[in-house]
């Protein structure tokens, strides 16, 4: 094969340098590889807060990165600006064939690399895209009729029918890393040149790049043959903790589908089926990018949802009176994070409990989780609404009260982010408002003083919410 004489690799959510399926094509293609990060106006510019640890997240991550390239010689050329001018401009400027990147499938994303492949085209040169953070993609995973699934379980069982060894193999990049271009140290924007602050991301302990992601899956490990008996008790560490950075692909899909199947336990199995629901939402929203603003199942667009005066905005602060929701709206708060399955609870309460257009939700959603995807962020709160596709149905309401008892029956979770509910018996600090008198004298806890009375009452709630969707059936 025939060499081109000079590639860039656009690095975008894939910050790393191993198992790196663009970077691998481009060392492979051409004789000198040179590497390029664009900080996005496009994307930064609209972002609500100047504190945002996701920016801070990519920042860290893309130092690593720049560092990991100059220790080999090379260099990680770091620009701030609209990427679909930036791009083509420095393919111009270091006379490459071939702009490599990998492929997104958010709807802003694929418009961008849709408008940076004209460009390119227009000056002689081509973009080229590849398959890196998903197992599957695009077209790739079909039903017998020839359209895209619908349904999780038989998406799940065909993924897993067609897997094979080679579908995770990684993409081999240090036989060709005498092919990156020698090149002089550059300086890098600051934190602060981009327009952004720290925040507490390192007081948190998250740690970036790859030795960070590297360093969450060893601790999973660990704990993973448990994973199926823990991952929805938010008192427990349970969860991998990889989320963010699969989100920024500090870490391979493929290392982590290899080693869920090398295990070969239960609790293996289960987090690769999670593996497998973030493709399945990537998948769709490949395929039906009018989901980011409209349900899933059209005919629940026309629900006229009440958003009640004050209602979103007690949720947001985390004074809905309801423990499980407002500790849960706590930990986004604080941390940026929170656990799946109060992801679950938060989203459908705002929807069921305070009838407030799921929009609104995924919206906020997505401008304080650190590990945001957009897929997964759009199928999530669609499935908790009852609006989306394999969603949870419209006629099931999760009771906010049942679901902290079961899943924080002894409160951990909420004691640590609702400190003023602490001394509350078990018995009581699931409802507060049921606290009895006495008790109430002998604790110096008075709910409604110390702690919001309850915003809605969940059995009213729950009525009024079955109308709107019977409204619209």
């Amino acid at each position: 094969m025939s060499l081109h004489d000079a590639a860039l690799v656009w690095f975008r959510r894939d910050l790393r340098l191993t198992d790196h399926a663009a970077l691998a094509a481009a060392l492979r293609a051409a004789r000198r590889v040179h590497c390029a990060f664009v900080f996005d106006t496009d994307i930064l510019d609209p972002l609500p807060t100047r504190a945002d640890r996701r920016v801070e997240f990519i920042w860290e991550s893309v130092r690593l990165l720049k560092q990991a390239l100059q220790g080999r010689g090379a260099e990680l050329l770091v620009l701030h600006g609209p990427a679909r001018r930036l791009i083509p401009e420095l393919a111009v400027r270091l006379e490459v064939d071939a702009v490599y990147a990998n492929r997104d499938y958010e709807p802003f994303a694929t418009a961008r690399d849709a408008e940076v492949a004209g460009s390119l085209a227009a000056a002689g040169r081509r973009l080229s895209l590849h398959k890196d953070q998903v197992i599957f993609d695009t077209d790739e995973l079909l039903t017998g009729n020839g359209r895209p699934f619908h349904v999780f379980t038989p998406y799940r069982r065909a993924w897993q029918a067609r897997l094979t060894p080679g579908d995770y193999a990684p993409h081999a990049v240090a036989e060709h890393l005498d092919r990156l271009a020698p090149a002089a140290p550059t300086p890098m924007p600051a934190l602060e040149d981009l327009g952004f602050t720290r925040t507490n991301l390192a007081a948190l302990g998250v740690q970036a790049g790859e030795a960070g992601a590297q360093a969450r899956l060893q601790d999973f490990l660990q704990r993973i043959d448990h994973y199926h008996e823990r991952r929805d008790y938010p008192g427990l560490k349970g969860p991998s903790y990889l989320s963010v950075h699969l989100r920024f692909g500090t870490v391979s899909i493929r290392e982590l589908v290899g080693l869920a199947v090398a295990r070969d336990s239960e609790g293996a199995w289960m987090w690769l089926s999670e593996l497998i629901w973030r493709e399945f939402y990537q998948m769709l929203l490949w395929h039906y990018p009018q989901t980011v603003t409209h349900a899933f199942q059209a005919k629940y667009d026309a629900i006229a949802w009440p958003n009640p005066p004050g209602h979103y905005e007690a949720w947001c602060e985390a004074r809905t009176g309801y423990p499980i929701v407002d500790a849960a709206m706590r930990q986004l708060n604080q941390t940026g994070y929170m656990h799946n399955r109060l992801r679950m609870i938060a989203a459908s309460f705002l929807v069921k409990d305070l009838q407030v257009d799921w929009r609104l939700g995924e919206r906020h959603f997505a401008d304080k989780l650190i590990d945001y995807d957009q897929a997964a962020n759009v199928g999530g709160w669609q499935w908790s609404a009852g609006v989306g596709t394999d969603a949870q149905p419209w006629f099931r309401i999760f009771n906010p009260v049942t679901q902290s008892q079961r899943f924080d029956p002894e409160g951990r979770f909420i004691r640590r982010y609702l400190p003023e509910l602490a001394a509350l018996p078990d018995k009581y600090l699931h409802a507060p408002w049921t606290l009895p008198a006495a008790e109430q004298t002998r604790l110096g806890f008075v709910p409604g003083r110390d702690y919001p009375p309850p915003i809605v009452d969940h059995a009213k709630a729950r009525q009024a919410t079955l109308a709107l969707f019977k409204a619209v059936r």
